[in-house]
């Protein structure tokens, strides 16, 4: 028995008519079922047009409809709200910033990136040596309480550039590229620097969009001397001024440039598995960093 949908309708003089409106004649065909429909029913398509039910459901396609949704130049979803990875990154790292300045110092020396040394505040000797590896996360949330200089420049720079990567790679991607890149921030900064040198700040992590945006703009064939600029302030503050850990800042931009560029170049075909594999081994560089600097302390 014929499926009802499939069907063409027509009229009594044989000019198709809109399978949803059998009282208007049909011009035009669904790209995808050839059904016949009227300019109410017409989607516009990147060819030709569709009905209504092929375009919520993907049916016609042979595909799941996840595969006819539009994509960002680096494979992900497009958003209804592009920024809202960003909104929620900026929300986490304010309401870690009002802990610190409700329970003090205590909190912020427990959880900042620190190699191996002893805290009076404490009152043991503390570290990522000491097998608190988790401060190498932690610390990308926290800033100092003392400065509110810190806080705000690092977020305004998350806001001005997370957003409009945010919207060009996707969430998921996104959000891998700001964890690789501040870990990587962190695991340069355990690596190289002073193991009693505390450590904080998403400064990493922000570095590493810097370096994706600059990736992501020469692959767009954009003017990069906006973003270069910027990123040379930055680096000016970062060797030019002191208590700045300039390990964090060049360990993550080493990381953003490094994922960004698989994220944007990627070939089609296998750009998920490169995508993700390239994060895979910038993260076990973490790792094999870590490992390394916690035999040399113990």
């Amino acid at each position: 028995m014929d499926d009802p949908m499939n069907q063409k309708p027509q009229n009594a003089q044989g000019v198709p008519t809109c399978y949803r409106h059998p009282d208007r004649e049909a011009g035009v065909r669904c790209t995808r079922c050839e059904r016949p429909i009227c300019p109410e029913c017409m989607v516009d398509a990147s060819v030709g047009f569709q009905c209504p039910e092929c375009v919520r459901g993907g049916s016609g396609t042979g595909h799941a409809p996840t595969a006819t949704q539009p994509r960002t130049i680096a494979g992900g979803t497009v958003a209804a709200d592009p920024r809202l990875i960003t909104k929620i990154l900026i929300g986490l790292n304010l309401a870690v910033f009002l802990v610190q300045l409700s329970v003090g110092d205590r909190f912020t020396e427990r959880f900042e990136l620190l190699g191996r040394a002893y805290v009076p505040l404490l009152g043991s000797l503390q570290g990522v040596a000491e097998g608190q590896s988790y401060r190498l996360l932690t610390a990308m949330f926290l800033h100092d309480p003392h400065s509110y200089v810190h806080i705000l420049f690092n977020m305004l720079s998350l806001w001005w550039i997370g957003g409009p990567l945010e919207a060009a790679l996707g969430r998921i991607r996104y959000l891998t590229l700001y964890f690789v890149s501040g870990l990587a921030g962190s695991g340069l900064t355990y690596l190289i620097a002073a193991p009693n040198q505390p450590s904080l700040g998403a400064s990493g992590a922000i570095f590493g969009l810097f370096g994706a945006t600059a990736v992501l703009m020469r692959r767009l064939n954009y003017d990069m001397r906006p973003v270069i600029a910027l990123l040379v302030i930055n680096l000016i503050f970062t060797f030019g001024w002191s208590n700045i850990a300039w390990q964090a800042h060049i360990g993550g931009l080493v990381g953003g440039v490094v994922v960004g560029y698989a994220m944007v170049h990627a070939p089609r075909d296998r750009r998920t598995l490169i995508q993700f594999g390239v994060s895979g081994l910038v993260l076990a560089a973490v790792v094999l960093m870590t490992v390394l600097r916690t035999i040399q302390l113990t």
